[in-house]
């Protein structure tokens, strides 16, 4: 049964994640085409078509790579300048170069901008269209990102809610003795009977003295219980509005540390969990939560290649931190993890993979807007410079400067893509011979 919820929690984050994808393409096809750019193809995915149907002008379909996905935009890159063999007015007119790699990798990539470009269609292209409406098309993806992060974290907030406060009403009993540093977590014969059982506590048992000190809070219950060691414990409990007062001896377990949750420590212990109501927020909550969250996520990405250094490690064989980076591969492994955490109730599984995939929506949308080509965030800014400079030379009575030619950048673009790459397949090959384990 669990290798069939661990494989259900795989699906359901993977297919979550495939349609954050999606969506996040459609987020730049839409306003695209509604300001007249042609797009001819839109697909989930790289590498070798799966499945495709053409609708129009445009090829809808999936590939076989997960990794990411696509909107073809018809006329990205501006032609060369006039000077240099170029025509702006007729963009099917590009001068062919050798003189250089990196030289003959733009020309190449300017030419394949064209391919598609019909007689009448240059009002058409991407780098025609005004400075705003290019911003619009390459912030849509990343928006619908947030966005999608916005609806998860609202749903969990707002919706589903997470456990409040701990009241000093009991919800679970020990069955038994069960050290906190010890892998299985049920009883075995052999193991004592917890003193909380002994006492004859019951889940909905109001707590209400221990020792002779009334209790007002669950923590202050902890403390005296820890510190009580294997001693006598008298303990004042309403039930159905009567006061009893029942007795039995705490015992010496090992336990986490109050301080350092990677330690553990030998402490008193009786046996008990307290109930914790659902609360629900509201949407100043959802926006405290993605606020936090953002500032954590941009932390995350400065760390990053330092992270990485750490990745490469474990892919030979080295230990794989728990808040490691990982790929699709390893996110979905993640999911499959918390949903068969048995200890968990349901709804705390289900919580805990929508705030992966919530997560995970966040992170593609800040980093997508870092302003480096081939990020969305590259095309952002150049058409920020576009704005920026054609002002600057109406303010100052200069001729209009024209559009800006990203084609300059493509060298370091497709350095940045190799780099992209190479973390992709390392991260993925990490994933699969030493993965981030939750339990």
């Amino acid at each position: 049964m669990s290798a069939v919820v661990y494989t259900l929690g795989v699906v359901f984050f993977f297919l979550g994640l495939m349609a954050s994808i999606a969506l996040h393409e459609v987020g730049h096809m839409w306003p695209a085409k509604k300001f007249g750019v042609k797009v001819t193809e839109y697909f989930v995915g790289f590498g070798r078509r799966v499945w495709s149907v053409r609708r129009g002008e445009t090829e809808y379909g999936i590939k076989a790579i997960p990794l990411g996905g696509y909107v073809k935009l018809v006329g990205m890159l501006p032609p060369a300048a006039r000077d240099a063999g170029g025509d702006p007015d007729h963009p099917q007119r590009v001068r062919a170069s050798n003189t250089g790699m990196f030289t003959q990798l733009v020309a190449d990539a300017r030419a394949a901008e064209y391919e598609r470009v019909g007689p009448g269609e240059q009002d058409r292209l991407f780098y025609r269209k005004p400075w705003w409406q290019k911003l619009i098309v390459m912030s849509g993806g990343p928006l619908v990102n947030i966005a999608i992060a916005t609806v998860l974290f609202g749903v969990l907030i707002m919706v589903i809610g997470g456990p409040g406060p701990a009241t000093t009403t009991v919800d679970t009993v020990s069955d038994c003795v069960i050290p906190a540093d010890r892998a299985q977590q049920s009883c075995q014969p052999g193991d004592p009977e917890s003193p909380a059982a002994v006492a004859g506590l019951r889940p909905g048992d109001t707590i209400t003295s221990f020792n002779g000190t009334p209790i007002t809070e669950w923590d202050q219950l902890t403390d005296l219980i820890r510190a009580n060691a294997a001693g006598t414990a008298r303990i004042g409990v309403e039930r159905d509005g009567r006061a009893l007062t029942l007795r039995t001896n705490t015992t010496v377990s090992t336990r986490q540390s109050l301080d350092n949750p990677d330690a553990f420590t030998e402490v008193g212990f009786l046996g008990v969990g307290p109930t914790q109501p659902i609360v629900r927020g509201g949407p100043g909550d959802v926006a405290a939560t993605m606020g936090r969250l953002v500032k954590l996520t941009g932390a995350a990405m400065v760390d990053l290649p330092a992270r990485m250094v750490g990745v490469a490690r474990a892919a030979v064989g080295g230990e794989r931190e728990q808040d490691s980076p990982m790929s699709v591969v390893g996110a979905s492994r993640v999911a499959g993890e918390l949903v068969t955490a048995e200890e968990n109730p349901w709804r705390t599984r289900f919580s805990q993979v929508i705030g992966l995939l919530a997560s995970v929506n966040l992170f593609i949308a800040l980093f997508n807007f870092l302003p480096v080509l081939p990020l969305d965030g590259g095309h952002i800014a150049g058409a920020l410079y576009e704005a920026l400079r054609r002002a600057w030379a109406r303010l100052r009575g200069r001729p209009d400067p024209g559009y800006v030619d990203i084609a300059r950048l493509l060298p370091l673009a497709y350095g940045f893509a190799l780099v992209l790459i190479v973390m992709g397949v390392l991260l993925v090959w990490t994933d699969i011979v030493n993965p981030v384990r939750l339990q």
